[in-house]
């Protein structure tokens, strides 16, 4: 039987790449190849499904035995598959250019040099570049990377309806709008490319002009506790304490919770190698406000209102548009409902399949 084993940085629940992986393996196990995931680290409920990097010690016999390595931030299995002898796909994820996090964390800055160090120092040993998108692709390109597929993250939006709403966070969310006012959401990890700090001089321009009462929720943990302390102090700065809530992480349920109260989602982030988010909006039917940067066009197609400015009024007289017009807010939904089944489970698995059996071949 071929295998095709993944190697990845960390597996790790509630997490979209993390999600990604099993579908993978899920996806290539169907398809009839032997399939493990060997990590660098592996967290909380998902320990038991990963094994160590270090302990892959090659194909058993025979068996035809390919490397699947993702890459998303420096890592030491990096540079264990570079220096093993079996073929190798890099399925490329994007690192954040380090440049975002150099004034913030060195640290990570550093890591996310290695990073991309390795990502180009892979090209040699590299049979297949697989990328989430078309931007993701075209860095690929630019290192060298000969043959690349773009094939989107695997999601199963099914599973989203999985967890229904945390019903407290839920009531907490829902009886201030008795009040009036709009909910705005942004759902990521506070970090500086994606510019929490540019969607509240938004918001704050927005609630000057249109809306005092609205709300603000920023929904994610953190990736720089600088970072985040800057935005806090900022959000205070603005007096906008009592309507700016930063959340950290939330549970399933939470996130189910922000994204069905919320009246529009807005992105401001000036580097996206993907941006599942955009997904989860869509499905919850929440019409979507973007920066047009990066990756966020190509996922997000026509199902949202994209800006190609996004000092704070621009952002603010866009949102409220959204808000208000109720031709333009239906328009929006039914475009991310659409656009949707561009990103179907079953159409992701088969680009994966389309794209690494020519490489690997079938299943045997």
């Amino acid at each position: 039987m071929t295998a095709v084993h993944q190697f990845v940085p960390t597996l790790a629940p509630r997490d979209a790449v993390g999600r990604h992986y099993l579908a993978v393996q899920e996806t290539l196990r169907g398809a009839g190849y032997r399939s493990e995931i060997y990590s660098y680290e592996a967290k909380e409920e998902y320990k038991r499904l990963a094994r160590p990097f270090a302990s892959f010690s090659g194909a058993t016999g025979k068996e035809p035995t390919w490397l699947l390595y993702h890459s998303s931030v420096g890592s030491p299995v990096a540079d264990f598959v570079a220096g093993r002898d079996e073929p190798l796909i890099v399925d490329y994820h994007n690192i954040t250019p380090a440049a975002f996090f150099a004034r913030w964390e060195p640290a990570i800055a550093g890591a996310l040099m290695k990073g991309r160090r390795q990502l180009a120092e892979l090209e040699v040993r590299a049979d297949l570049g697989i990328a989430d998108s078309a931007f993701n692709a075209q860095e690929l390109t630019d290192l060298g990377y000969e043959h690349t597929s773009v094939v989107p993250i695997l999601l199963d939006v099914a599973a989203l309806d999985a967890t229904p709403p945390d019903p407290a966070t839920f009531a907490r969310l829902s009886d201030p709008k008795a009040s009036g006012g709009a909910d705005w959401l942004f759902v990521g990890r506070l970090a500086p490319n994606k510019a929490q700090h540019d969607i509240v001089k938004a918001f704050a321009a927005y609630r000057r002009l249109y809306d005092a009462d609205a709300r603000l929720h920023l929904v994610g943990g953190s990736s720089s506790h600088q970072y985040e302390t800057a935005l806090t102090a900022f959000v205070d700065a603005l007096d906008l304490g009592g309507a700016v809530e930063i959340t950290g992480g939330v549970s399933a349920g939470g996130l189910t919770a922000h994204f069905e109260t919320a009246d529009v989602y807005v992105v401001a982030s000036e580097h996206e190698g993907f941006c599942v988010p955009l997904l989860e909006a869509m499905h919850h039917r929440v019409p979507i406000v973007a920066y047009a940067a990066t990756a966020v066009p190509e996922t997000l197609g026509d199902a949202g209102l994209l800006l190609d400015a996004k000092d704070a009024y621009t952002i603010a007289t866009a949102v409220h548009r959204v808000v208000t017009d109720t031709a333009l807010r239906t328009q929006l939904i039914d475009a991310g409902i659409a656009r949707l089944r561009e990103f179907d489970l079953a159409k992701s698995r088969r680009k994966l399949l389309d794209a690494i059996e020519p490489v690997v071949g079938a299943p045997t």
